[in-house]
């Protein structure tokens, strides 16, 4: 079992392009440079760390209708342009597990941690986000995701 952690994350500004559609076709490094352009234009320094959030459930979604933010953190606020958006993140709480693995054990990992939130007296308060701590890699033909799963909780 994978070791979760609760921790404190700070309010953030933020730069998304919002995908509606399967998961598997969301071409994330064009998002990413789209994004990083248009914070190099409006001179917002972005950070080390791309993600995404999650707003809907895939058990309860339709495949096309899934919402996915794609999304950089950035130093300022700025104008919105084109399927740019921003928005600030509050500060929350967050439970997190670190996925080193597959794409495909993605549903394990989100299972490990909801389940941990549940056994641990916490709800979860707002959509899922995973933070992208490193590129992809593909071994054995299989690719390998490394990322931070937060999921925003208050204390039942």
């Amino acid at each position: 079992m994978a070791k979760v952690k609760i921790k404190r994350r700070k309010a953030s500004n933020i730069a998304y392009i919002e995908h509606k559609g399967a998961y598997h076709e969301i071409p994330y490094d064009e998002y990413y440079k789209k994004l990083y352009a248009w914070a190099k234009e409006n001179k917002v320094r972005p950070g080390f760390k791309q993600f995404a959030i999650y707003p809907n459930d895939p058990k309860e979604t339709p495949e096309k209708e899934i919402l996915t933010q794609i999304a950089i953190s950035i130093g300022k606020t700025a104008e919105p342009k084109g399927d740019i958006k921003v928005k600030t993140l509050p500060e929350t709480e967050v439970a997190v597990i670190k996925h080193n693995a597959p794409a495909e054990e993605y549903n394990n990992t989100y299972a490990e941690l909801l389940r941990w939130v549940e056994e641990n007296d916490y709800e979860v308060s707002d959509n899922p986000i995973e933070m992208y701590t490193k590129k992809p890699k593909v071994k054995q033909g299989k690719t390998i995701i490394y990322s931070e799963i937060q999921f925003p909780v208050e204390k039942k």
